[in-house]
């Protein structure tokens, strides 16, 4: 069953006689703005409380017939300033204990889709925090300050309903709170040789971005990944061969199949989001790489990738950018319809839910993404 479309609001941008009425225009979002400052019933609760109203304004924004792309970006602007007031709160709240002002320069980076400000609804926590570097005699000192920092505005963040999360990678961890100098060496670590799990835990590195501190820092880590990755041809070797672990919902003879061991809701489940839309990150990130490129969101990668290189063609990226587009749409419409019945908002999509048109548009979009994953694969 299908939600029922409401009228747009950009059907009342002109009066009768002609001018414009904006009044008529901005009121989806002025009574939304309202009704959240209305709710705010202290500054202790607004970080929940303003998590809870992300949805309403998601519905506002389809409203305003807004793409999912679009839509997604302001999901992940929204908690980009979810981030900035839960360290904000976390950094008052150190101060009034008695831990001071930050001893050294720092800057907390947001990690996978909210750095690539693809996020759709339901994420979870991927952060990291880069120190600005100190000697080491004041180890203790210094990384004891940013760890208390980065347990407390994870927790924040998790109280407000962006979980933690499951895989630790989040800057409370040593793992993901590091100095300048020593992020140099882990990469030049990760990247030595071609072992499975270093060149996951740098993949999950490559999209970051800044979110709070110094974005001066994140600069240097951009600068270090450039200078240090594409060169490392075995590690590379092993970037490309990872590719196979992330299969597009297609079978042998090109149509729409969920792969086993994804635990599928139903039969007709297929995980959007694992072999669709990571399979296109994936790739494209990885090309990226190769060529040097610094873009961190998928659409700016797949077009810097054929305005200044060779491995796409303009009209190939656009096929590429419209399926990535596509995705996300069947992806936030799957996860909003979870939501409005008290369900999961995840990454699986029930093909149950499409026309038949729909089903052929996911099926070619599917089988760009495919040749493309090969063709950098090949590469």
């Amino acid at each position: 069953m299908r939600l029922v479309h409401q009228a747009s609001p950009w059907r009342s941008l002109f009066h009768v006689n002609g001018t414009l009425n904006t009044s008529a225009l901005n009121a989806p979002l002025h009574h939304l703005f309202s009704k959240l400052f209305s709710e705010l019933p202290s500054p202790d609760a607004s970080l929940a409380e303003a998590y809870a109203w992300q949805l309403p304004l998601v519905e506002t924004l389809v409203h305003y017939d807004l793409p999912a792309w679009r839509i997604s970006q302001i999901i992940s602007d929204h908690n980009a300033s979810l981030y900035r007031q839960a360290v904000a709160q976390s950094l008052d709240e150190m101060q009034a204990q008695g831990w001071g002002a930050p001893p050294v320069d720092y800057c907390v980076l947001l990690l996978g889709s909210a750095a690539r400000f693809e996020s759709l609804l339901g994420p979870d926590q991927d952060n990291a925090l880069i120190i600005d570097d100190y000697p080491d005699h004041r180890h203790v000192e210094v990384d004891g300050y940013f760890q208390a920092l980065g347990e407390r505005f994870t927790q924040r963040l998790d109280e407000a309903g962006i979980p933690l999360c499951h895989g630790h990678v989040m800057a409370r961890w040593p793992m993901w709170r590091k100095r300048l100098s020593e992020w140099h060496a882990q990469l030049e670590i990760w990247s030595a040789d071609r072992q499975v799990k270093r060149v996951q835990q740098t993949n999950i590195l490559l999209d970051f971005a800044p979110v709070a501190g110094n974005p001066a820092l994140a600069e240097q880590l951009g600068k270090s990944i450039a200078s240090l990755l594409p060169k490392a041809s075995l590690f590379m070797d092993e970037m490309a061969a990872l590719l196979d672990e992330l299969p597009v919902a297609l079978d042998r003879f090109g149509r729409l199949a969920s792969s086993p061991g994804l635990d599928a809701p139903h039969e007709q489940a297929i995980n959007l989001k694992h072999q669709g839309l990571l399979p296109l990150i994936s790739a494209t990130r990885l090309s990226c790489l190769r060529y040097g490129l610094r873009d961190i969101a998928t659409h700016e990668r797949l077009i810097s990738l054929s305005h200044t290189t060779d491995a796409l063609t303009s009209s190939e990226s656009e096929l590429l950018v419209a399926a990535f587009e596509r995705l996300q749409q069947r992806l936030l419409d799957q996860q909003r319809y979870n939501k409005a019945r008290g369900q999961a908002a995840d990454g699986w999509i029930d093909l149950r839910r499409l026309r038949e048109d729909e089903r052929l548009l996911l099926k070619f979009d599917l089988q760009q993404i495919k040749a493309f994953v090969q063709g950098v694969k090949n590469a």
